[in-house]
């Protein structure tokens, strides 16, 4: 009975183990269609020949600047908001000098604040712009581009409350208006409308474009999603930025590219580990969404592309693309889906294969870090709510193993019975458990159940930022990185550092917090004899170090769940098999541990050779 137990036990484990290898997305419903809205009279939407959008378009001035130059001086406003500061360079319009207040790069006194959005000719420049596309009765010097500079008409700084206005007019009678505007948050939003005081029909097509020069440091973590992320249609899309370089060269673009057709809702950018821009233009008209690769200036760019108007003489149009530029934040990520609505801007945070869980976990979590206030202390709270939801699961399991024990001396004598016929013994063993009505199965249900668990947990706090710089106590400053402990220097008494986390030595000398894992999953094991079969043996008493060195290198948060939940475990199944007549004898069965380790070495190891006898 014990063999079936402990085989169950490293069935669990094995599938565990075979879990964390295999990630996958899946893909939420699509959300309900909405009607698009019809256009006005003088302004119809058109479906002329427009060129693409260009970051090194010189639409509107007399240079292009490379990918890799700066752009010549121009003037700039300020850009001041609670999380954001920067500026906005009125060439162009672009936006991007941006920094993000509320983060920092390390925990390191001093350390500089995270920079999002860095200028044409920085280091791994990154920025977005707006502009027109001209099609018929234009060309490209009568529409605004990347290099057009702007007049600015009103605003000194640009904050909540306090919009930009810019103001630009080309020789044939086209009169461009733009206002940007911020909200407290990260969302931007840019108003382009035009004027036609010209005698003639034009055509023209708004664009907003986000260029990003170069590949961007990657966290190369595989649960988490960096490059490319988009919604068109309800349909959510991920693509890496080798997959970006990969796409086939597009005719119209004249570069390796893809092109989406939206008709009802959608939104586009990229994502990093913790930071995202995504373009969203009006949600309900239809928009192209075009991901491509420029090899010759290394530069991704993701841009959406409203319906192209025809403009009548003396007509006006209008344009609304929002830019949200910054920190992705559940909460804020989500009132912009409920209550800005644009449609499933949430699933813009990696969730995962098991979405279905990761979600209310974290919003559980949210809930309980903003209602404890230490996210460390909220996670052990987490903890204590999903094993109360899995007790009725949890107590059946271990009534069950508590009655499998029961059954001890009635399995000995089968066994005895049986002697060799494997059949046999087979046949009145399962006559015999279903006699009792006992499920030999069931004691690996708590460890099933908790494998989805896990990984929902193990993805929340890799992704969500929340995690990030997530005080606990003491010395454990960051939730989402490992323990920084370590034996090398005694945790902190020798006068030596430790080695750096995610180094050999580190996984080596490890932390406190993979010490207690191994030290509660060894309590587990003590409520339990040791199993007959010396192979079972070995491997139950080097699985709870294995894991301790295995699971020390992953994020102090997600330890800290596995010690609690190791913890709640023991108290339960003790409570249970006591409360069944079953009192375990922890330190009987330490001792019978250690017996049956002996008693297996001695087995295994070759008998002694006696004395040779003499000749006579």
């Amino acid at each position: 009975m014990e063999e079936q137990n402990n085989k169950n036990l490293i069935l669990a484990m094995v599938l565990s183990a075979a879990v964390m290898l295999v990630w996958f997305v899946l893909f939420p419903p699509p959300e309900p269609p909405v009607s698009p809205q019809p256009a006005s009279d003088a302004v119809t939407t058109a479906e002329p020949a427009v060129n693409a959008p260009s970051a090194t378009a010189d639409a509107g001035a007399d240079t292009g600047a490379g990918a890799s130059e700066p752009v010549p001086e121009a003037l700039r406003v300020p850009l001041d908001t609670p999380k954001l500061a920067g500026s906005v360079s009125l060439r162009g319009g672009r936006i991007d000098d941006l920094k993000l207040k509320n983060y920092r790069e390390t925990l390191e006194p001093g350390a500089e604040t995270v920079r999002l959005l860095a200028p044409q000719g920085e280091n791994l420049a990154y920025y977005s712009f707006f502009g027109w596309v001209h099609g018929t009765g234009l060309e490209a010097a009568d529409v605004p581009g990347a290099n057009t500079d702007w007049q600015l008409e009103s605003g000194t700084v640009l904050s909540p409350g306090q919009p930009v206005k810019l103001r630009w007019e080309n020789t044939k009678g086209l009169i461009f208006h733009r206002e940007i505007s911020v909200d407290e948050d990260y969302m931007f939003t840019v108003s382009d409308r035009v004027e036609n005081t010209s005698g003639a029909t034009v055509v023209l097509q708004p664009y907003g474009l986000i260029v990003r020069q170069g590949l961007p440091k990657l966290q190369n973590i595989f649960v988490v999603h960096e490059g490319a992320v988009a919604r068109a249609d309800g349909e959510l899309s991920e693509t890496d930025y080798k997959d970006i370089t990969a796409l086939a060269v597009d005719p119209r673009e004249g570069l390796p590219a893809e092109v989406t057709e939206a008709t009802t809702d959608g939104w586009v950018g990229f994502t990093d580990h913790y930071w995202m821009t995504t373009l969203i233009p009006e949600q309900g008209k239809p928009h192209k969404q075009v991901l491509k690769y420029d090899p010759n200036r290394d530069e991704y760019l993701a841009d959406v592309r409203p319906a192209a108007v025809s403009l009548a003489a003396g007509a006006e149009a209008s344009s609304t693309i929002q830019l949200f530029a910054g920190a992705k934040e559940w909460a804020t990520i989500r009132d912009y889906q409920n209550v800005a609505g644009i449609p499933g801007f949430l699933d813009s945070i990696d969730w995962g294969w098991f979405y279905f869980l990761t979600k209310p976990i974290f919003a559980v979590l949210h809930w309980l870090n903003a209602a404890i206030g230490n996210m460390g202390l909220a996670i052990i709270a987490l903890t204590f709510v999903l094993k109360v939801i899995v007790l009725p699961l949890a107590y059946k399991s271990y009534v069950s193993m508590a009655r499998m024990k029961e059954l001890q001396p009635e399995m000995e004598a089968i066994k005895e019975r049986a002697g060799e016929d494997r059949q046999k013994l087979q046949r009145e063993m399962m006559q015999l458990y279903k006699d009792k009505k006992v499920n030999p199965a069931a004691g690996c249900l708590p460890i099933l159940i908790q494998i989805p668990i896990f990984f929902a947990l193990y993805k929340v706090i890799f992704v969500t930022i929340e995690l990030r710089h997530a005080p606990f106590f003491g010395w454990l400053k960051d939730l989402s990185a490992p323990d920084p402990s370590s034996l090398f220097n005694l945790f902190g008494i020798l006068p030596w550092d430790a080695p750096p986390t995610g180094s050999l030595l580190h996984l080596i000398f490890i932390g406190v917090l993979p010490i207690l894992l191994g030290i509660t999953m060894w309590l587990q094991q003590t409520l339990n004899p040791a199993p007959t079969d010396p192979v079972q043996q070995r491997i139950f008493a080097w699985m709870p170090w294995v894991f301790m060195f295995m699971l020390g290198g992953f994020a102090s948060g997600l330890v800290i769940y596995w010690i609690t939940n190791n913890t709640i475990t023991f108290i339960q199944q003790y409570m249970i098999m006591w409360s069944h007549g079953k009192r375990p004898d922890i330190f009987g069965n330490i001792r019978a541990n250690k017996a049956a380790r002996v008693a297996a070495k001695s087995a295994a190891s070759p008998a002694a050779p006696g004395p040779k006898k003499g000749k006579k």
